[in-house]
């Protein structure tokens, strides 16, 4: 057997044989949980949400590091690039695997090799919205509307690459419909000129909309995702015969991949038991999160599949970063 690979063997062995030891001390000191984004946004507060109930479980505090920049691509380095000691750990979003599609062999990092999956933390559903002038009170309804005036409806979306954007050209791809995307710079600017009604339709969040909703200005036909608590009345896009548009948004736990398989059990663990505790479900639910908690080796095969399927949607779509 060559040097260098006995060498490795060698060193992979005692990396493990020494993975028990490691996490009977751990944490020995404060874990750093990087967030590649600015504060104030969905996975930084959930992020914050998950971070003040670990700390609670691990007896140590839980220092969130903001690392916005790049389309989350700054942050995300910093996560592969950090010691695998399990002391970085890092909280990703559905950029995670829509930008292996997106900047396709130009990322600083191998999405699939350089992370270590912890948890799948939460999804968060999408409802399409119409404004209110639109004749369409349903998603087969929209759909007919779509197919007799083709071109003639237009979708506002929050940025190219986005789960918003994705979530359209689902559709249009499932519906076989022809409607005009809209980007803007940001979600506040596109809701703002869809309640205008200078576009007909878009996907948002369930928080972003559904003051909007309550006081008639928007007009919710279905979910992308699960049902919402907080639209229960409003079904879900394969309950409206269009089960191909599942672009919900999803939030989990990486670590550096050679984190040692015995602190991300405890990480999991922890995450998964702190996700489940009832003021932070609760505060989840009402935040139009949907708490999941899986284990590990699920999230890494629900991250290889979406890596996948938004690749296939992308090349399809002919999808160009900004």
């Amino acid at each position: 057997m060559p040097l260098a690979r006995r060498t490795f063997l060698l060193g992979a062995a005692s990396a493990f044989a020494c993975s028990p030891a490691l996490a009977q001390d751990y944490p020995a000191k404060p874990v750093r949980m990087i967030v590649p984004y600015a504060p104030g946004g969905a996975t930084d507060i959930l992020a914050r949400l998950l971070a003040t109930r670990i700390d609670q479980e691990l007896k140590q505090s839980i220092v969130i590091d903001n690392r916005g920049g790049g389309a989350s691509q700054v942050g995300t380095q910093a996560i592969a690039t950090a010691a695998p000691d399990g002391y970085t750990i890092g909280m990703i979003d559905s950029a995670f695997t829509i930008n292996p599609g997106l900047f396709a062999g130009k990322l600083p990092y191998d999405t699939v090799k350089d992370f270590a999956p912890v948890s799948l933390i939460a999804t968060a559903p999408l409802v399409l919205v119409v404004h209110p002038s639109l004749a369409a009170a349903t998603a087969p309804e929209l759909v007919a509307l779509a197919k007799q005036k083709p071109g003639a409806i237009s979708y506002a979306l929050p940025g190219l690459g986005t789960p918003v954007h994705l979530a359209g050209e689902q559709l249009r791809q499932a519906a076989g419909i022809d409607v005009v995307s809209v980007p803007y710079r940001g979600a506040g600017p596109s809701i703002a000129d869809f309640i205008a009604g200078q576009v007909q339709m878009t996907f948002a969040t369930v928080p972003s909309i559904l003051e909007h909703v309550r006081a008639g200005r928007a007009r919710a036909l279905a979910m992308v995702g699960e049902r919402s608590p907080l639209l229960p009345g409003v079904p879900t896009m394969a309950e409206a015969g269009l089960p191909g548009v599942d672009a919900a948004l999803m939030f989990g736990l990486v670590a550096p991949a050679a984190t040692p398989g015995a602190i991300i059990k405890i990480l999991n663990e922890t995450a998964v038991a702190s996700g489940r505790t009832d003021p932070l479900r609760a505060r989840l639910l009402e935040l139009g999160y949907m708490p999941i908690g899986s284990a590990a080796e699920e999230f890494r095969v629900r991250i290889a599949a979406d890596i996948a399927k938004w690749s296939r949607i992308i090349e399809a779509a002919g999808i160009k970063p900004n």
